[in-house]
């Protein structure tokens, strides 16, 4: 689906017609970024000798939603502030001859504020180039679910986890290259690519359950702990955009 957008988004920019557009110091640019790190899916293959083939499978999301609302403080650049609205996730899963004997999900989801500041390359026409810096900041929730099956002798058990986050913390930098496609005089979309640098950190309980084959329903033994986790990721982001340019009034 969200490929069907950009080849929509991309055939629009090509059909449009030639709308001009011109800017002056103290108009305003409201509008939203849609921007996805893609999903991601990747299986690996092991083999241990003491205990035979192992086959594990990961697959992970990210998106943001980053509505904003800036001035022009010439008629090239364009300050103003960024809500970042970012759910992601990640899950592991090993199989061995078929079942699977272990799993692994985080699931986290990131709301914060910042700046940002955009410049365009081209003080007038319908395709217009820019660069654009966003650094944002907020608050961070993650969970995580889990278990483990141990097969290889007896007695079987299974190991179950649970943990949820309090007080996390999340920083994103952006840098960004993209186009503007005028649909009119105040309206405009964007299309771009960008690099962007984040780190997320969360402490948060964890509680884990072990069972054994005699009583599955019902646990043997519980324990829980305090865990912090620290992440720091580098990635590609494709995104498309809407901008509603509120010109002033020309005498």
């Amino acid at each position: 689906m969200r490929h069907k957008i950009y080849y929509l988004t991309l055939f629009s920019l090509l059909i449009s017609g030639t709308i001009k557009a011109q800017f002056s110091k103290g108009d305003r640019m409201v509008g939203a970024s849609v921007a996805s790190f893609l999903f991601n899916s990747g299986t690996a293959d092991i083999t241990v000798a003491q205990i035979g083939s192992n086959s594990s499978k990961v697959t992970n999301h990210n998106f943001a939603f980053t509505p904003s609302l800036g001035w022009f403080i010439s008629e090239n650049t364009v300050v103003g502030f960024v809500l970042n609205i970012n759910p992601s996730g990640q899950k592991t899963t090993y199989e061995q001859n078929g079942p699977t004997y272990q799993s692994d999900q985080s699931n986290s989801f990131n709301i914060g504020g910042g700046g940002f500041a955009r410049s365009y390359f081209s003080k007038t026409g319908s395709f217009l180039p820019f660069g654009q810096a966003t650094v944002n900041a907020g608050a961070s929730n993650l969970n995580t679910e889990g278990f483990f099956y141990y097969t290889g002798g007896v007695p079987y058990y299974k190991d179950t986890y649970t943990g949820k986050s309090t007080g996390g913390f999340f920083f994103n930098g952006t840098l960004a290259a993209g186009l503007t496609k005028m649909m009119g005089e105040n309206a405009g979309l964007d299309i771009f690519l960008g690099y962007t640098y984040s780190s997320s950190k969360n402490t948060f309980k964890r509680t884990k359950l072990f069972y054994d084959t005699n009583t599955a329903s019902t646990p043997i033994e519980t324990r829980e702990n305090e865990t912090t986790t620290k992440f720091a990721n580098h990635g590609f982001q494709l995104g498309i955009g809407f901008q509603v340019f509120l010109l002033r009034n020309k005498k």
